[in-house]
């Protein structure tokens, strides 16, 4: 019996079939077929090859009472079920980096909402980075402006030439919207093959009414066909919130060939390019036919002299953008016209180019009114003249003044109270 114990310590019992009463056929009697000598069952787990030895031994072997061996666990142990999982331990790995993004997500959105200004303006919401765009068929381009605190001047209004500076905008964004621009000031692929560019020949523009800071305007702009070798170009400026009309204004332009300066006929090619984008419709502003007498130093009441552009009066045509004409001849309007009154209309007809080194002389004339007490005046109406030292024409006009409005600015006041 000893040299049995100690023989089945080196060798693994074979097993026998179990009944279902626990007894076994085997030569140990009394000892469950998966029991060896020592009263410790072997147990094969795992793929890997690895054997895990039984923990549960019976109290007696052959009458002698055997113990468990130090290190090995109970089947109390063994069987007794592990802790309940969580929710957190049940996600995979990347899920606790998912909710670390989340949780700082949620934490700026609420900082943006404790910042943002409640309730929003309708009008900061619309177009705000001012892109324009085409519409009604492709046919017209429109392209909102927000006037900004350094547009407007002492009456609280936006400037004549903030407006003329939109309308020049919005005519050049129109043509690279519609996919025409090629490498000039607005000229065309085919123009840019023959050195084309455009020049404005005649402006006339109306103001109903100036926006004033912080006013969002609307601007509408469009193309027709003007004679046989000409382009009219039309604006309509409006506000975005009430849609009431704030400036109408007519344009007429040629092309003049950038390298020999002379004007140049229409090219059938570039007819093509732009033919499909005219409109068929009467000027926005009736045409200003009145013939004006030729202003002199003679019968001129105001003249200023020696006025000279700037670098930045240029354009990448390199001659004075259209633009700077307008204070050039706003320098000569009386001043208690301009105290007391506003632009209503102008008219200008521009003769010649002006480039870097010229110098010129403005010359106004006021119309059937005497120069007493002009401030008293309800319509004045006024003759300018543009002129080179030499004498030569640069620009005519004629233009009407009012007498001014009461313009309400916006102020930080008048903004509705944030809710608690």
């Amino acid at each position: 019996m000893a040299t049995m114990a100690a023989t089945s310590g080196f060798f693994s019992v074979a097993s026998t079939a179990v009944d279902s009463g626990g007894k076994t056929t085997g030569k140990h009697g009394g000892l469950p077929a998966s029991v060896d000598a020592r009263g410790i069952g072997s147990k094969s787990v795992s793929s890997r090859g690895l054997v895990k030895t039984n923990a549960q031994a019976p109290s007696k072997v052959n009458g002698t009472r055997v113990g468990v061996m130090e290190g090995l666990k109970t089947d109390d142990e063994v069987s007794s079920s592990p802790p309940p999982r969580t929710f957190i331990n049940q996600l995979p790995d990347w899920s606790m980096l998912l909710v670390a993004i989340t949780t700082i997500f949620l934490a700026a959105e609420k900082q943006l909402m404790m910042i943002d200004w409640k309730p929003k303006r309708a009008d900061m919401l619309t177009d705000p980075f001012g892109l324009g765009s085409i519409v009604q068929n492709g046919m017209v381009f429109r392209q909102n402006f927000s006037i900004r605190s350094y547009e407007i001047g002492a009456d609280r209004t936006a400037s004549v030439e903030t407006l003329m500076n939109h309308l020049q905008e919005t005519a050049l964004n129109h043509v690279k919207n519609a996919g025409l621009l090629g490498d000039g000031f607005g000229s065309t692929p085919e123009m840019c093959k023959r050195n084309l560019i455009w020049v404005v020949t005649k402006m006339q523009v109306m103001v109903d009414r100036y926006p004033t800071w912080g006013d969002v305007v609307q601007v509408d702009t469009w193309v027709a066909p003007s004679g046989k070798n000409g382009m009219r170009r039309d604006w309509l400026l409006r506000d975005y919130n009430t849609g009431e009309t704030l400036t109408r204004a007519s344009s007429c332009w040629v092309m003049m060939n950038k390298k020999t300066r002379k004007l140049s006929k229409l090219p059938d090619e570039v007819r093509a390019e732009i033919g499909n984008f005219f409109v068929d419709t009467p000027p926005i502003v009736d045409e200003d036919s009145t013939r004006l007498p030729k202003l002199t130093d003679n019968n001129a009441d105001y003249i200023r002299t020696g006025l000279t552009p700037k670098w930045s009066d240029l354009d990448i045509n390199q001659h004075v953008n259209n633009v700077k004409y307008v204070g050039w001849i706003l320098e000569s309007a009386p001043l208690p016209v301009v105290e007391s009154h506003e632009l209503a209309s102008m008219t200008l007809e521009y003769r010649r180019e002006c480039m870097r080194d010229s110098v010129l002389d403005s010359l106004t004339s006021v119309l059937g009114k005497g120069l007493e007490d002009l401030a008293t005046f309800g319509q004045v109406e006024c003759q300018h003249l543009l002129r080179l030292e030499d004498g030569a024409d640069i620009v005519k006009g004629r233009t009407e003044w009012r007498p001014k409005r009461s313009y309400g600015m916006k102020s930080f006041d008048q903004l509705p109270a944030e809710s608690a």
